[in-house]
């Protein structure tokens, strides 16, 4: 036994060698992926029939998970974090293959980024005292949690809530869009398996197997869901809203770009391409149009090619325009501009064939010169394009980005050297995020000093979500006694 173990251990290691090959040959060829197969309704995988079968157990599970300590909650997280890096391929394969939408390698380093989402080490407790005695601020669990979930990213925002959640001592029932649902059902399933494997509790995270508005209008009033998240379009957050519950929503953003005469051009070009180009352009933070100051224009323009984009001319930028918007009443006015859904999310290429041009091999983002009523500057369309519009000064930069974010109060960015600029822009545009000299993502912990997540509540004034997001804070009064003071 002994002289065989270390050839058994050697041949592991080979077999081991040989799949990791396989995979990385796979992902480089442009095959079509067979999605697994959904397993029967089981009761302990989180996939039910119905949203009452689905919202009982959540429920039931509820009650372990808040009585878990912050330890088991974090090994729970843990587990899911670890399965989203460990089979970050096939999930990022699957999720592309089904929703058809972004990038392939950036779907794989968002399930690969989950480990920058806040869990357990968000949580605290809270203590003040005087003469009168002491109080204990708690922030106690909701309970089960009603969370919809975006095409653009299900899964990554499935997991990033999950997290959350799950740390504040709460569970959930998800609704993912229809076409993310087969991934979201997928991930879930992996996850609550290993779950109960190791921890002894089941259904922690629960979904329906067949995505519908119908079951989402269940979810919204079902009486054992206390707590309602909605990630994506502003249609699924109004009707949220009609529910009587608390509702935290993500809402749309059209982040606007002013770099000025200080700023470091080329540094800026590299970040735009890399925040634009991010997923092709799917990320509600993400670049969407840039107002250059004019003395700088040139040159900004220079250093966009050099960083990687590929400039589209003016009968490029209106046959892109065609191809990627309709107008009601047949006419071109940037007010009745409709964003198609053909384009959004596709690859530079696909784009550069709609605008008649042949974009080179590696080419990261299309940008071209418009002006600040284009319906590419108005509407946020994710797509990896980019309009570039030449203003006066950084005044008139800060004055067009406040038109084009049209109030949202979600993201903004701007390239200087000058502090009191960046200030000014800042209180002008007061969104939730603000991001200087820096790509978009930095402002959610990849690059930056920031935490992760994929539902960022504008409308609802939460901002990004953390564990504390979805707790009740308590207050516990001892009069009289235990006084520290």
């Amino acid at each position: 036994m002994q002289t065989q173990q270390p050839i058994q251990e050697q041949m592991i290691a080979d077999i081991a060698r040989e799949v990791v090959a396989r995979i990385r040959v796979q992902l480089q060829q442009p095959q079509s992926f067979a999605a697994p197969a959904i397993a029967p309704t089981a009761p302990r995988d989180g996939v039910f029939s119905t949203v009452d079968e689905a919202a009982d157990a959540a429920f039931e599970a509820q009650k372990k998970v808040a009585a878990m300590s912050l330890e088991d909650r974090g090994r729970m997280i843990d587990i899911i974090v670890r399965i989203c890096n460990d089979r970050r391929e096939e999930l990022g394969r699957m999720e592309m293959e089904e929703t058809k939408v972004g990038r392939l390698d950036h779907k794989i380093l968002k399930l690969t980024n989950m480990r920058f989402v806040l869990g357990v080490q968000a949580m605290r407790s809270e203590a003040r005292s005087d003469r009168s005695g002491l109080c204990i601020i708690e922030h106690a669990p909701w309970g089960v949690i009603g969370m919809m979930l975006p095409v653009t990213h299900s899964l990554p925002t499935l997991v990033s809530n999950a997290v959350n959640i799950l740390a504040a001592g709460n569970t959930a029932v998800f609704g993912p869009h229809p076409s993310g649902a087969r991934v979201a059902q997928y991930g879930l399933q992996l996850f609550n398996r290993e779950i109960e494997r190791e921890m002894g509790v089941a259904n922690v995270l629960t979904t329906m197997r067949e995505a519908s508005i119908e079951a989402a209008e269940q979810i919204f009033h079902h009486p054992k869901i206390s707590l309602l998240c909605v990630t994506g379009g502003s249609a699924v957050a109004k009707a949220a809203a009609k529910s009587g519950k608390r509702v935290i929503a993500g809402g749309p953003g059209n982040p606007p770009v002013v770099v000025d005469e200080t700023a470091d051009l080329d540094r800026a070009a590299r970040c735009i391409i890399d925040g634009a180009s991010f997923d092709n352009n799917l990320l509600c933070i993400g670049e969407k149009e840039v107002f250059v100051v004019a003395s700088v224009a040139d040159r900004f323009v220079d250093a966009m090619r050099r960083a990687g984009g590929y400039q589209l001319d003016s009968p490029a930028i209106e046959r892109l325009t065609k191809a990627a918007f309709t107008f009601d009443g047949g006419g071109g006015g940037c007010a009745r501009a409709h964003v198609k859904k053909d384009l959004v999310g596709k690859d530079v290429a696909v784009l550069a064939a709609a605008a008649g041009v042949n974009a080179p091999t590696g080419a990261q983002l299309l940008f071209g010169e418009t002006n600040e009523d284009h319906p590419f500057v108005v509407e946020e369309q994710m797509m990896p394009f980019i309009p570039i519009v030449r203003v006066r000064d950084v005044d008139a930069a800060i004055a067009a980005s406040v038109k084009a974010e049209h109030g949202y109060r979600h993201t903004a960015i701007i390239h200087t050297n000058n502090v009191e600029t960046a200030t000014r822009m800042a209180r002008a545009m007061n969104t939730t995020l603000f991001i200087q000299n820096a790509a978009s993502p930095a402002s959610l912990g990849v690059g930056g000093p920031g935490y992760f997540s994929h539902t960022i509540a504008t409308p609802t004034g939460e901002g990004i979500t953390t564990p504390l997001t979805f707790t009740r804070e308590r207050q516990m009064v001892v009069g009289n006694s235990m006084r520290i003071i």
